[in-house]
């Protein structure tokens, strides 16, 4: 891939606990880290001024403590946070816990989306919802 908008990058366990995805993909409009915390390992207690965060768990098992309140969230669980909350990441398992930490503030810019039925297609496209789902590989 030769488009300089398109970026990749692997995430897996790491002794590193943050992987600033944000810079490695050249994010701009939030924030996007992975965070791997290895067993008994937790994050400092924080909260944000204006930004709120979403956690997506890959892997393991994640105790997220907001305001001195467990919530365990699983592998493919997400849970959002509000900017005032205090909150914690832990990992009170045996196994690495890698999730995703989404975070941004100011207002979604909504269903900004062009949709095409094929590469062959020009012109400024449709929205998504005007266009038919392709047919499924064989």
């Amino acid at each position: 891939m030769t488009d300089p908008a398109v970026r990749t990058v692997t995430i897996e366990p790491s002794e590193e606990r943050f992987q600033r995805l944000r810079a490695e993909l050249g994010v701009t409009s939030f924030g996007l880290n992975a965070i791997t915390l290895l067993p008994k390992q937790r994050g400092r207690i924080h909260r944000h001024l204006r930004q709120e965060e979403v956690y997506l768990v890959l892997e393991g098992e994640l105790t997220l403590v907001v305001e001195g309140e467990e919530q365990v969230l699983g592998r493919w669980q997400a849970a959002r946070v509000g900017p005032e909350p205090r909150r914690q990441l832990v990992n009170a398992g045996s196994e690495p816990v890698v999730l995703l930490a989404l975070g941004g503030h100011g207002e979604h810019e909504g269903r900004d989306g062009r949709a095409y039925e094929s590469w062959e297609e020009g012109g400024e496209g449709r929205p998504p919802q005007e266009v038919p789902l392709p047919a499924d590989l064989p």
